[in-house]
């Protein structure tokens, strides 16, 4: 789904592949929690599921709906640059986990390289799509690495950070929401490109 992101065209599409990636990770977490048997493990899936699976992408839908923006999402490269670019964000993390930092269990290694990947990525979308809600989406593509790569190499974080966690993504993004409103009512567009004129 990560390579979906970064080809999409349409608002639309990136919510929905963002919504897919989490529903992913709910589905990675509650494997790990049905394998540990850990309650707190249900909870954190239950919680992704709910925060991530359906509030933040029904969120972002009615932001969207709300400030009526251009469906075009504002590209600095275009989706086949794109895919080359995180084709190679692939490699580049896959050579770091396996010859710099490489981790005793292959598994391990391997979950932790992709996690890595999904991170870059989120990076990617946050500095080269233009539309303020599309940079919102890599930022919480990131948070779904940092967390894939915690539980990758860890099994998961404690409870409390977890939860902390949670709430902090979720207070985020509605804030960022509110600015994004903010921006289309003061500038009549979200395109963050167009903030450079502005310069004295």
């Amino acid at each position: 789904m990560t390579y979906f992101m970064v080809v999409a065209k349409r608002l639309a599409g990136l919510i929905s592949s963002f919504r897919l990636q989490s529903f992913f990770l709910f589905l990675l977490t509650l494997m790990m929690a049905i394998e540990e048997k850990g309650a707190v493990l249900y909870i954190v899936a239950g919680l992704i599921f709910i925060v991530k699976v359906y509030l933040i992408p029904m969120f972002l839908r009615h932001v969207a709906k709300r400030i009526k923006t251009n469906e075009n999402l504002g590209l600095f490269i275009n989706p086949q640059l794109s895919l080359f670019a995180a084709l190679g964000l692939t490699y580049l993390s896959y050579l770091f986990t396996f010859k710099v930092f490489p981790l005793a269990d292959k598994v391990q290694s391997a979950s932790f390289a992709l996690s890595l990947c999904v991170t870059l990525v989120g990076l990617f979308i946050m500095i080269f799509r233009m539309k303020a809600l599309t940079q919102i989406i890599g930022l919480m593509v990131m948070e779904n690495g940092l967390f894939l790569s915690a539980a990758a190499v860890s099994r998961g974080m404690p409870f409390l950070v977890e939860i902390a966690i949670f709430l902090d993504v979720l207070v985020s993004v509605i804030i960022l929401g509110v600015f994004v409103y903010r921006i289309n009512a003061l500038f009549t567009h979200i395109d963050v490109s167009k903030l450079k004129h502005l310069k004295g």
